[in-house]
């Protein structure tokens, strides 16, 4: 897989550069790039936003910096995502479906947003991580690229699965323990001890459903619809 990065503030995502993601990139399991707007701007003093047209506060990124940075990497597999509140919010399904593309393009906006001809030029698919607004769409991307790359093989390495995981069968995953065996007065669960693997999954099982009940109810009606 391949990721391109449009953003007016590239040392924003110096965070993907460690860590896991850090690691699976030096590795060269996904290609990433980082592609500072500002270097496509023919204005001579790298001028990317203006004035909106329809009054009001703040600026509007403008259409031929973003237009020539997304032509500049865009090809007949590119899938362009701008990242925007109007966007359709991000849920786990969509985060497989994208890891499944060849190579995505990610347009971070700023200020009040990007001139809406690049949106119907180029974009096409607008994604929202939350229905609040930030200023600007690097920390969605950030959030975006983290979680569409951990389903990428070999990313996570091969002895960790997503299965188990929150929203991966629709309900939340059950607690989790480690040594020591008492903490503060409050022990692991005996059957996690018991070796037995049937009541293990078991109960494994019932604390996603009491997990979901608990915290995201919400989740529960989804799956009864």
């Amino acid at each position: 897989m391949r990721i391109d990065i449009l953003t007016l503030f590239p040392e924003m995502f110096t965070p993907l550069y460690t860590s896991i993601i850090g690691r699976a990139q030096a590795k060269g399991i996904f290609e990433m790039n980082i592609i500072n707007i500002r270097d496509f701007s023919a204005d001579k003093h790298k001028k990317t936003d203006d004035y909106p047209f329809s009054g009001g506060d703040g600026m509007v990124m403008t259409p031929q910096p973003l237009y020539d940075a997304i032509m500049s990497v865009k090809d007949e597999n590119s899938h362009v995502i701008y990242l925007s509140p109007k966007g359709k919010v991000l849920c786990q399904k969509r985060v497989v479906e994208l890891s499944k593309y060849d190579h995505l393009v990610l347009v971070c906006g700023h200020y009040e947003g990007i001139d809406e001809r690049i949106i119907t030029l180029l974009v096409d698919e607008q994604i929202s991580i939350g229905d609040y607004v930030l200023t600007g769409g690097e920390i969605p991307a950030m959030a975006l690229v983290d979680s569409i790359l951990r389903y990428v093989p070999n990313v996570l390495g091969s002895a960790t699965s997503t299965d188990d995981e929150s929203f991966s069968n629709g309900l939340l995953e059950y607690p989790q323990y480690t040594r020591p065996r008492t903490f503060k007065g409050l022990s692991v669960p005996d059957v996690l001890l018991s070796g037995d693997h049937k009541k293990i999954e078991e109960w494994k099982q019932g604390n996603r459903i009491l997990e979901t009940r608990k915290y995201r109810p919400d989740l529960l009606n989804k799956k009864e619809d």
